[in-house]
């Protein structure tokens, strides 16, 4: 099968092109990258006014399956995940059962290459049923798949056992991913402040991400070891990220669309449909997390996709359960809020998205060039809609972006050279 992208803008970080170019893809790879190639093709498409970019990557998210299927499966959050742009995803392990050991792990990996469309590369717990008792067998869960380790939904409270953890995965040449939450500070609905006070509920004071931030940093300072903290959202993590990063420390991180897009005041708007965790922060937050992803501090964005069901999502804020779903919106959001907005060009967002998340899971993906597999995505970057909730793919419905204008629409998702999303 050979497919021939026209007349497309051509982004891509590595090789340092951002310009008009053909693209072939013939059977899984990329065989040609040029100017007016006249090659023939089982299928030609257009893509004059569109942008072609390396398939999107996303490190973290969640799927639910097994366990938790009436809030998505592995397939409903494929499907998703096309939609938006991606090609591959990295369900996080808080499962029921959890992957923390091979068979489970298998049967997760098994079912993504089931569903066939984008790639999925799922993390094992660190601790055995995320319980923060007893450590996994690292070796074992590596060898059977898993891209990485967390405990991700839950911190690993024991700091011997995160240190153990963060020495045992980077000499088998991955890494954890900590969920950065001081428990003893972090019990609360929303961001603390005046909006929380305002609403009556209980605020999540920002110390609880950064504590265990700072602890991290710590641990891999020390032991000279890789360490790679979730969903940062506070000036603060950010702050103190960067500063680790100039003495030499491997320490990497990422965030989520929502921490550069709201702040707390979207609660009042869009109430549990914007609490996740951690929350959304003051606007002095939203604009460190944007400097982050200017200054190389922030290492890549992930969407954090937490699907949960409308039944979960209609109780209080106190009692509703944290997270949104992100694989549809997340592109938009970074056109509309880093593009649009001049704080960062299209290279970066590549950078962000595509070629530093391959490297970080050390993938040979992220980049469009000869030889490569065909990991593709087409969109345009001027469509305006309003996002409604009859256009959601994923099973869940739980996105503070419905009912606003988006910018930016997905036109088709290239895996492995197939065609897997048309919209």
């Amino acid at each position: 099968m050979k497919i021939l992208l026209k007349n497309g803008r051509l982004i891509d970080y590595k090789n340092k092109i951002d310009g008009m170019y053909d693209v072939l893809i013939e059977d899984d790879k990329i065989s040609k990258v040029g100017k007016d190639l006249e090659d023939t093709a089982d299928r030609e498409i257009n893509c004059k006014g569109l942008n072609i970019i390396p398939g999107m990557i996303d490190i973290h998210c969640h799927l639910r399956e097994p366990g938790f299927e009436y809030k998505e499966t592995i397939e409903t959050g494929s499907k998703s995940a096309v939609a938006g742009g991606f090609t591959t995803i990295c369900p996080m392990p808080n499962t029921k059962p959890t992957p923390d050991n091979i068979e489970t792990l298998e049967k997760i990996i098994e079912e993504g290459k089931r569903v066939n469309l984008c790639n999925v590369l799922p993390y094992a717990s660190v601790s055995k049923g995320e319980k923060g008792e007893e450590l996994v067998d690292f070796e074992k869960l590596k060898d059977a798949g898993a891209i990485a380790f967390s405990d991700d939904g839950m911190p690993v409270v024991n700091s011997k056992m995160m240190r153990e953890a963060m020495i045992e995965a980077d000499k088998l040449g991955t890494y954890v991913a900590s969920h950065c939450e001081e428990k003893s500070v972090s019990k609360g609905a929303i961001n603390a402040g005046e909006i929380a006070e305002k609403l009556g509920v209980e605020g999540v004071l920002p110390e609880a991400e950064e504590i265990m931030a700072a602890r991290e940093i710590v641990i891999s300072e020390t032991n000279n070891v890789r360490g790679h903290i979730c969903h940062i959202s506070t000036k603060t993590s950010k702050n103190m990220i960067r500063d680790a990063k100039k003495r030499g420390v491997k320490i990497t991180c990422e965030t989520c669309p929502h921490y550069f897009t709201f702040t707390v005041e979207e609660v009042l708007e869009s109430g549990t449909n914007a609490k996740m965790n951690p929350p959304l922060r003051e606007e002095k937050d939203r604009e460190a997390i944007i400097e982050g992803l200017k200054e190389g501090t922030i290492d890549c964005i992930i969407t954090d996709h937490a699907p949960h069901s409308r039944e979960e999502k209609d109780q209080d804020l106190s009692k509703a359960p944290n997270g949104i779903i992100g694989f549809e919106t997340a592109l938009p959001a970074e056109i509309m809020n880093l593009i649009d907005t001049r704080e960062l060009n299209y290279l970066d967002l590549v950078r962000l998205t595509s070629y530093t998340p391959a490297k970080l899971i050390k993938i040979d993906r992220g980049v469009i060039e000869p030889g490569k597999i065909a990991d593709i995505t087409i969109f345009d970057e001027n469509e305006r809609y309003v996002y409604t909730e009859d256009m959601i793919v994923s099973k869940a419905k739980n996105s503070p972006f419905i009912g606003k204008e988006l910018k930016g629409k997905v036109k088709y998702t290239i895996v492995g050279g197939k065609i897997v999303y048309e919209g």
